[in-house]
């Protein structure tokens, strides 16, 4: 009890004089702690925003332009293993998936340069790197694959004048170009020179010269940035962090028939707008894709290191046919036949090449293709859907699966001997599972702690702030009602007499000391 006293007459002969002083402190910590609380989370992402921009030094811009990942692509190659009989007695094409062949990738931001819009212009480099011990053979297996110059040129010509399609016969008479190839993988992937390309190049205008002299699936991709991509770098605006703004110097591809479909607006796969929700729509655009690919929230997921993300895959109908998805038509700028359901026409992107694109063993795509050839099981989401796993609050990617099939749509054109008895068919050549596992220790362990710490901090801060103050507010009106009980004994003790004075002598001094 003494303890007791002794404090309220420090709080009321001390720094605060006034016990009103010690309600309105306690009072104040109190607010400040629930202001703290709800006011934090934007305090978080105000710093979560100036962290995540790119800029020139910072560590967000390092990982950046050089990220501390090594991609893995893992290459699987259709070898057909009945081309005489596909094309002599119509059988169907046996095709033996080969692989996976793969690649350890290393990528790099080059010519780098800030922009005063608040954007930054580069070109990525992407280096391949072949990994015999984990691939399935060598790059120096062969195959027998579709002779995709051929095919291409001879689908072209089928509304060409019927001499000119009897001239190309001819010529590939005097070539010995047959319809399918035999060639290594490394052939395949990288490059060849082929009879017909060599041609052209001595022959067609130059304005009209394909750019390159070889073909390959890949061809011109390893270890050259020939693109210029723009992209904003979140410091005037978050919202739009990573999002492409030109590409080449300009905001659409110039192919399809709307600038909502054209527009390269979109993210390079590896960062994103932080903040995201499950209502959030990421886009992601690849040249090679010819389009800005649309994901959707399909589950949260737990990455390696206990980081939690969120996984967007694409829409089950993106490459849904105009007549199933009316929005799709812009996609089909020449009109009917478009690509078959679950298909995606390339061609624009690929010098005319009757590419298309689908998901691996033709997921979610018209049973019917695969049940066109054979030696393809069916699509499963787990081997063959493409996915990104995204951490929400900061817009890294944490893991990421690019699936793609490469398929070349060939059309049968009765002048040109060479392929009068190939039907009308979708041939899958190659498909491809492009990605990451993991990000590195060092990455993990601060993503992380940028997940845990700010609520635990929170928490922490605000609970304390309120603790104390309820603490204070409380011992101060304690006080406060001892004081006032005290003060009312003394007024009982001491009634004031008719005359209204006190009755005692005026020389008589309190000996308690009490007011």
């Amino acid at each position: 009890m003494r303890v007791h006293r002794g404090i309220c007459a420090k709080l009321q002969g001390g720094f605060l004089r006034r016990w009103w002083a010690a309600v309105a402190v306690g009072v104040l910590l109190i607010i400040i702690g629930a202001v703290l609380a709800t006011l934090f989370p934007k305090i978080v992402d105000a710093l979560v925003d100036r962290e995540v921009a790119l800029r020139d030094g910072g560590r967000a811009f390092g990982w950046w332009k050089e990220p501390p990942v090594r991609p893995k692509m893992s290459v699987y190659i259709y070898n057909v293993t009945n081309a005489d009989e596909f094309l002599n007695s119509g059988e169907k094409p046996a095709l033996q998936e080969l692989g996976p062949y793969v690649y350890i990738q290393r990528w790099s931001k080059a010519d780098v340069k800030f922009n005063n819009n608040d954007t930054v212009t580069y070109k990525i480099r992407k280096e391949f790197e072949f990994a015999p011990e984990l691939s399935a053979g060598s790059e120096d297996d062969l195959v027998v694959v579709p002779n995709i110059p051929m095919l291409s040129a001879t689908s072209q010509s089928r509304h060409a004048a019927r001499f000119l399609r009897l001239a190309m016969a001819s010529i590939m008479d005097i070539l010995k170009i047959k319809p399918f190839v035999e060639v290594s993988v490394g052939q395949l992937l990288w490059g060849y020179e082929d009879p017909l390309l060599k041609l052209a190049k001595d022959v067609v205008p130059k304005e009209q010269k394909l750019p390159y002299d070889q073909f390959g699936l890949l061809y011109n991709k390893n270890g050259t940035a020939p693109d210029l991509y723009t992209i904003f770098s979140g410091q005037d605006d978050i919202t739009k962090y990573g999002m492409v703004e030109r590409w080449n110097g300009k905001k659409g591809l110039g192919h399809w028939s709307t600038p909502h479909c054209d527009s390269v607006a979109g993210s390079d796969g590896s960062i994103f707008p932080p903040h995201i929700t499950k209502h959030t729509i990421l886009r992601v655009f690849d040249k090679d894709l010819c389009r800005a690919l649309p994901l959707v929230f399909k589950q949260e997921v737990m990455t390696a290191g206990g980081v939690p993300g969120y996984r967007f895959v694409p829409p089950a109908d993106v490459f849904a046919s105009p007549s199933r998805v009316p929005s799709q038509k812009c996609f089909c700028p020449a009109g009917p036949p478009c690509a078959p359901e679950g298909t995606f026409n390339a061609s624009l992107c690929q010098y005319d090449s009757p590419v298309l694109l689908s998901f691996p063993h033709f997921y979610l795509a018209d049973p019917m293709l695969r049940e066109a050839v054979t030696g393809i099981s069916p699509g499963e989401a787990d081997k063959h859907q493409l996915f990104i796993d995204v951490q929400p609050n900061m817009g890294t990617a944490l893991r990421a699966r690019a699936r793609v099939q490469i398929n070349l749509a060939v059309s049968q054109v009765s002048d040109i001997k060479q392929v009068a008895t190939f039907p009308d068919i979708v041939f899958p050549i190659m498909w491809f599972d492009d990605g990451i596992d993991e990000l590195p220790t060092e990455m993990r362990s601060l993503l992380k702690m940028a997940v845990d710490v700010p609520p635990i901090a929170r928490a922490a801060v605000s609970g304390a702030l309120g603790a104390i103050g309820l603490i204070v507010l409380i011992g101060a009106l304690m006080c406060l009602a001892r004081a006032a009980r005290r003060q009312e004994k003394l007024h009982l003790s001491n009634p004031l007499p008719a005359n209204g004075k006190t009755g005692m002598s005026p020389g008589f001094q309190n000996p308690t000391g009490a007011s």
